[in-house]
């Protein structure tokens, strides 16, 4: 039998490089993809993908043509995994533009519905998905999808959306044998997050966690490997929290009065 195949959309950040790492790692052959193409290259040569496309999530145009790209690479479609997210600006409610609420809502809940919407179509196309040989779909959301953030309600608002997606897509398509899972990341230690706090803001975040710490983009790249994986073969519409028990405890230490 050929390598299983996948595709990582939002994979030139650092969990979506752990996920392609962790992919290829389990022999899944992977195409990388993201809004930069020419980082999605870099990234895919570091991280051992076999392609790399550029899709802006943003545009229907682009996902459609960017996840028959990465078909055509693969010649077929058995996993994709979505990151593409921004978090919009720290600010409150009333002082929300309507472009800014929109242009979050539009990458994170949007981008994420035109990238299932092709890549079901993708697997839907293929007799292996069909047959209910394992074709699985991974959406990388956030704790923020079960608790509300103080001067992030359009981030939070998208994350909670994403979970009714995840399950409603999930019910859909259990016939096709295409499983559809999330997973809620908690703060998680990368260059980019250290690189927007001081060390008693991530001290704070890590106090939020009753494990102590932050996630490592590792340990979030297991569980989208898991579900990705046979081992996953009868878990579908679930969300699975690496969180370090943030939303089982004291997540509200982070809305605290400072």
């Amino acid at each position: 039998m050929s390598a299983r195949t996948a595709l990582v959309v939002g994979g030139a950040g650092a969990i979506g490089a752990a996920c392609v790492r962790a992919l290829t790692a389990d022999g899944l052959r992977v195409v990388l993809a993201d809004l930069d193409e020419s980082a999605a290259g870099q990234v895919a040569e570091r991280t051992g993908a076999v392609g790399a496309v550029g899709i802006d999530v943003t545009s229907a145009d682009s996902v459609r043509d960017g996840v028959r790209r990465a078909v055509e690479i693969l010649d077929g479609l058995d996993v994709a995994v979505n990151l593409a997210a921004i978090g919009g600006p720290p600010v409150r409610l009333h002082e929300y533009d309507d472009a800014g609420w929109e242009r979050v809502v539009d990458v994170n809940l949007n981008g994420t519905f035109r990238c299932l919407r092709e890549q079901v179509g993708a697997m839907l196309g293929t007799a292996g998905a069909a047959a209910g040989a394992g074709g699985s779909i991974v959406v990388v959301s956030s704790v923020g999808a079960g608790v509300g953030f103080a001067g992030a309600a359009a981030y939070s608002a998208t994350k909670h959306a994403l979970t009714g997606l995840t399950r409603s897509a999930a019910l859909e398509y259990a016939g096709d044998g295409i499983r559809i899972n999330a997973v809620a990341p908690g703060f998680v230690d990368t260059g980019l997050l250290r690189s927007r706090r001081t060390d008693e803001e991530i001290a704070h975040l890590e106090s939020a966690h009753p494990l102590g710490r932050l996630a490592t983009v590792e340990e979030v790249a297991a569980v989208v490997a898991f579900l990705a994986s046979s081992a996953a073969g009868f878990v579908t519409g679930s969300c699975y929290g690496v969180d370090g028990g943030f939303l089982a405890g004291n997540a509200n230490l982070l809305n605290r009065p400072e």
